[in-house]
C-alpha cells in the first residue's frame, strides 16, 4: 500500500512576488536552506535569493537583477552560483557583487531562460524553457568545472526541470525532466566528451493530469521525491516518491490548498530530516488563488530518512 502524509505550511511569504514562483530549495547548514523566487510577478524579469531559518522561521531574501532558475552554495563564504537569464554567475549575497562564469546559454534561440540544475563533482547540469511553454527550443547544457567548458547536450526540450547524478557500475547516468513530456528519461552521460547516450524512460507520468516537477534522489540512491505542477483545481498537491528500478510508487506527500508543487529537498533539523516542498501560485487567476489559500507557501513534512539528500556545495575556485 502506497503510505500517504500531510505537509503542513513552513512558510507563507505576505508579499505576491515571493509566493508566485518559489523553486529550488537547497541546503546551507542545519536547519536552513536557500530557494529562489524565480519571478516577482507575471510581467516582471527580475527574482530573488533567499535563504530560509527554520530555527527563527525568518526569511531573508536577496534581490536580484534578473530571474534565477537555480541557486547552490559554494566554497566561498556568502557565495551562490546562480542560473541567471542566460548566464552562469556567482553572486555574493552578503555585497551582491557578481562574477559572470558563461554567457553562452541559448544564444541562437530566443524567448529562453535557464530553469532548474543540479550541481555535482564535476560541475553543473541545467536546463532552459522556453517561456510560452509551447516551442522545443530550450537547451540543456553541462558545464565542466575542470575547464570552464559548455557543452550543450540537448536543443530541444521546452521546460527543463528535475535532475539526478547517479554511478552504477562505473557509468555516470543523468536522470532529467523535461515537463510536457510527462517522463523521467535517463541517459548514459559521458564526462569527458561532453554528451549524452541514448535515453530510456524510467518512470513514466503520462496517465496523471500533473505535470512532474522538480526531483531529487533519495538518500540511498534508489528512489526519486519528484513535485507535481498540477494547473487544475485539486484540494492539493503531491509530491511522490518512486523507486527508480522498477518506477513504481512508494509514498506520497501532500500539500493542503496548494496545489502546483515546483520542487523538493531533504534538510536536517534538530536531530531529524525534513522535507521541504516549494510552491507556486504561477498561472492562477485571482478566482483560483482564492480557493487554494496555501499557494505560494514553502510546506514541511516529518520523514524517516536518517540523513539527507546529496547536496554538494559548487566549487567556486
Amino acid at each position: 500500500m502506497v503510505q500517504e502524509q500531510e505537509s503542513e505550511v513552513l512558510f507563507l511569504p505576505e508579499s505576491d512576488e515571493l509566493r508566485f514562483l518559489p523553486e529550488g530549495p537547497y541546503s546551507c547548514g542545519e536547519g536552513k536552506f536557500s530557494w529562489v523566487a524565480i519571478q516577482h510577478g507575471s510581467d516582471l524579469t527580475v527574482g530573488s535569493l533567499n535563504i530560509y531559518d527554520m530555527a527563527s522561521s525568518r526569511n531573508a531574501s536577496h534581490p536580484l537583477t534578473a530571474r534565477p532558475g537555480f541557486a547552490f552554495p559554494t566554497n566561498r563564504s556568502h557565495v551562490f552560483v546562480v542560473g541567471l537569464e542566460r548566464s552562469l554567475t556567482l553572486v555574493n549575497v552578503q555585497t551582491l557583487e557578481s562574477t559572470l562564469l558563461c554567457d553562452e546559454i541559448d544564444s541562437e534561440v530566443e524567448d529562453t531562460i535557464i530553469n532548474d540544475g543540479i550541481v555535482f563533482g564535476e560541475g553543473l547540469v541545467f536546463g532552459a524553457k522556453h517561456l510560452e511553454f509551447s516551442d522545443k527550443r530550450a537547451g540543456l547544457y553541462f558545464w565542466r568545472r575542470r575547464d570552464r567548458r559548455l557543452f550543450q547536450l540537448r536543443d530541444d526540450q521546452i521546460c527543463s526541470n528535475g535532475k539526478i547524478i547517479r554511478e552504477c557500475d562505473g557509468q555516470t547516468y543523468l536522470l532529467d525532466i523535461d515537463s510536457p513530456t510527462k517522463t523521467v528519461v535517463e541517459y548514459p552521460f559521458d564526462i569527458d566528451q561532453g554528451r549524452l547516450g541514448e535515453p530510456s524512460i524510467v518512470i513514466d507520468l503520462r496517465a496523471g493530469d500533473a505535470f512532474p516537477d522538480g526531483m531529487i534522489a533519495t538518500p540511498d540512491g534508489q528512489g526519486a521525491i519528484i513535485a507535481f505542477f498540477n494547473p487544475g483545481n485539486t484540494p492539493h498537491g503531491e509530491a511522490r516518491q518512486y523507486h527508480l528500478a522498477d518506477g513504481a510508487l512508494q509514498k506520497i506527500w501532500t500539500t493542503p490548498g496548494s496545489p502546483q508543487v515546483t520542487c523538493p529537498q531533504l534538510v536536517r533539523f534538530e536531530d531529524h530530516v525534513e522535507l521541504v516542498l516549494t510552491t507556486a501560485v504561477e498561472g492562477m487567476p485571482p478566482e483560483r488563488q482564492a480557493i487554494h489559500p496555501n499557494a505560494g507557501a514553502i510546506f514541511h513534512a516529518a520523514t524517516n530518512f536518517g540523513q539527507v539528500s546529496a547536496q554538494p556545495v559548487f566549487d567556486a575556485d
